[in-house]
């Protein structure tokens, strides 16, 4: 793997971050990893600015796919570009191999970077002197120590979601002169690795709630550890893992047999976060997205971006004369549209919901409006209008919305402005609804039939969405409990890059990603608006895809590395 040895590129990182004056006794070019790790830097400054270039390798997901959502390879979304050569296209149809995958998801070589990166953070950091305490007695360099093991576990639990058990390395950093011909450890290691990574750093981390958060509200905390394990095991309890391994006895793939105290496991680590109460929902849904900390009591650890209005230009709808000019890229579906219950919180396929089918977006759950740009949106001063010819579907060789429909979630509240500004456009890699939804979700496949604290999980995230009334029907089956939790967390997390994990853990991607996915052309008539429901795009979906393969050059360098089954 010739990826676990390449130069670091950090140094050059610290080089630009400390400076070089023309007084300073170590010339930047000259500058070794003895500078970087000085035990005669009290301050650690730059152990410090290296810690903040290992942070740099976590990834935003906005539009992080070769400028798309990851969503539009769902039956959440397709790309308004639509063309069979852009990643997302060819995973959502399953164009792909070993040896050409999609470059913007295949991210073997940059994860194990990562880790070797925080590798050598946490085998050198120990010489220096930090001063500053992270507690009386403590110095603050364990736990900066702590923020790069969580960091590289991480990076595992991305490289596991996709591929399965892979090589681990424990804080060796290898040179040229070691063996790099290194096995995939099991799923069930990796597994275990990444949780007893989370046991060991959870109490020598920054304690949620901060009590500097101006400081320190972007840095690794005591709950990002245990909701990054709360994660985890949420990923293997799930069916893809545990009982559904797609070759039954390859343990490479997930676990070799069924053990329903995983999910037990899982809801107990989502419990213990929740537990804290350190967290709470924010009132408006449209806000969670564009306030930091710590205004936002929501947040459990995002990737900060800055003040930016990138997501508008990436994402918004066409027909407004802003600046920047949106450009449209992501379509939700019409599956993802009716998804959403009206605000009685019924479904629409409900008799009694009052679902009208010639005003299809009237009274419906107030997440619609704040996460799809539907005809008839409140925008900058104006409406969306994505009926043939409008505004925003003009036809007339521009890219624009594939399903008549744009999406709206992360965006600032324009709706009444006539031109964009900046906002925060941070990603949350961890959000408390996810933790909740996650209790949920475990603790109702742990029981016969769900209790009241299933139900409060998701009745605590409806009733903040503003549904009257929020609460489920009582007495529900394990099952039916079971398909209300998928669709909430279907609606509540969209585009945050759950959706396309969640059909491959609940193992149902064979079933939603083998069927046309939908939009609809909606036509501007003397009798008013027609609605007519079309396919858009046929995604294709194998067993195999259920995981990536391990990339062609990596198999070719490393002979130990397994390929995944049906690649």
């Amino acid at each position: 793997m010739k990826t676990l040895y390449k130069i670091s590129a950090a140094l050059i990182a610290v080089a630009i971050i400390t400076g070089c004056k023309k007084d300073e006794p170590v010339p930047a070019e000259q500058r070794t990893i003895d500078f970087v790790f000085d035990k005669n830097d009290s301050l650690g400054t730059n152990a410090y600015a290296y810690l903040n270039s290992v942070y740099a390798y976590l990834k935003s997901g906005h539009n992080r796919v070769n400028g798309e959502y990851l969503d539009a390879a769902s039956d959440d979304a397709v790309s308004a570009t639509n063309n069979t050569t852009i990643d997302v296209y060819r995973i959502a149809t399953g164009a792909y191999n070993a040896t050409n995958l999609p470059a913007g998801d295949n991210i073997w070589e940059d994860a194990y970077k990562g880790i070797r990166q925080a590798n050598i953070f946490i085998s050198n950091i120990d010489i220096v002197p930090v001063k500053d305490q992270l507690r009386p007695g403590v110095s603050m360099k364990y736990a900066w120590k702590s923020e790069a093991r969580f960091i590289r576990a991480m990076h595992y639990f991305n490289l596991l979601k996709r591929y399965g058990g892979v090589p681990l390395l424990g804080d060796k950093v290898y040179t040229l002169e070691d063996n790099l011909n290194i096995p995939r450890n099991s799923f069930e290691e990796c597994v275990n690795y990444i949780v007893s990574e989370c046991d060991a750093i959870k109490d020598s981390l920054l304690t949620a709630p901060l009590a500097n958060p101006a400081a320190n509200s972007q840095r690794v905390t005591n709950a990002a550890a245990m909701a990054l394990k709360a994660r985890v095991l949420l990923f293997a309890a799930s069916p893809l893992y545990n009982g559904g391994n797609i070759d039954g006895d390859n343990p490479l793939t997930g676990y070799t047999g069924f053990d329903a105290s995983r999910w037990a496991k899982a809801a107990q680590a989502a419990r213990d976060v929740m537990d804290m109460n350190a967290f709470s929902l924010m009132p408006d849904f449209r806000n969670v997205f564009i306030t930091q900390v710590p205004a936002n009591t929501e947040v459990i650890f995002e990737r900060p971006n800055g003040q930016n209005t990138n997501v508008e230009s990436n994402n918004g709808p066409l027909g407004f004369s802003t600046t920047p000019i949106g450009q449209g890229k992501t379509s939700p579906t019409q599956e993802l549209v009716n998804a959403f219950p009206m605000n009685n919180g019924l479904p629409i396929s409900d008799p009694s919901s009052q679902y009208d089918i010639n005003n299809p977006y009237a009274n419906r759950d107030p997440r619609l409006t704040a996460t799809v740009f539907y005809n008839g949106s409140q925008w900058l001063n104006a409406t969306v209008q994505t009926y043939e010819g409008g505004r925003s579907k003009p036809n007339a060789g521009t890219l624009q919305t594939q399903t008549g429909y744009y999406m709206r979630k992360f965006m600032g509240l324009f709706e009444t402005q006539s031109n964009y500004s900046n906002h925060p456009g941070d990603w949350m890699l961890f959000r408390y609804a996810d933790i909740l939804l996650s209790y949920a979700e475990a603790q109702n496949e742990v029981l016969a039939a769900p209790d009241a604290s299933v139900y409060a999980a998701v009745e605590q995230i409806r009733q903040r969405a503003g549904l009257n009334p929020y609460q489920l029907p009582v007495g529900l089956s394990k099952e039916q409990m079971r398909e209300a939790i998928h669709n909430e967390r279907r609606i509540e997390m969209a585009f945050e890059e759950s959706r396309f994990f969640d059909i491959r853990r609940w193992k149902i991607a064979e079933d939603v990603m083998n069927q046309p996915l939908k939009g609809v052309v909606i036509r501007n008539t003397s009798n008013g608006l027609t609605y007519n429901y079309v396919d858009v795009l046929t995604p294709k979906f194998t067993t195999p895809m259920y995981l990536y393969p391990i990339p062609y050059n990596e198999t070719l360098k490393n002979p130990n590395l397994k390929q995944n089954p049906g690649w």
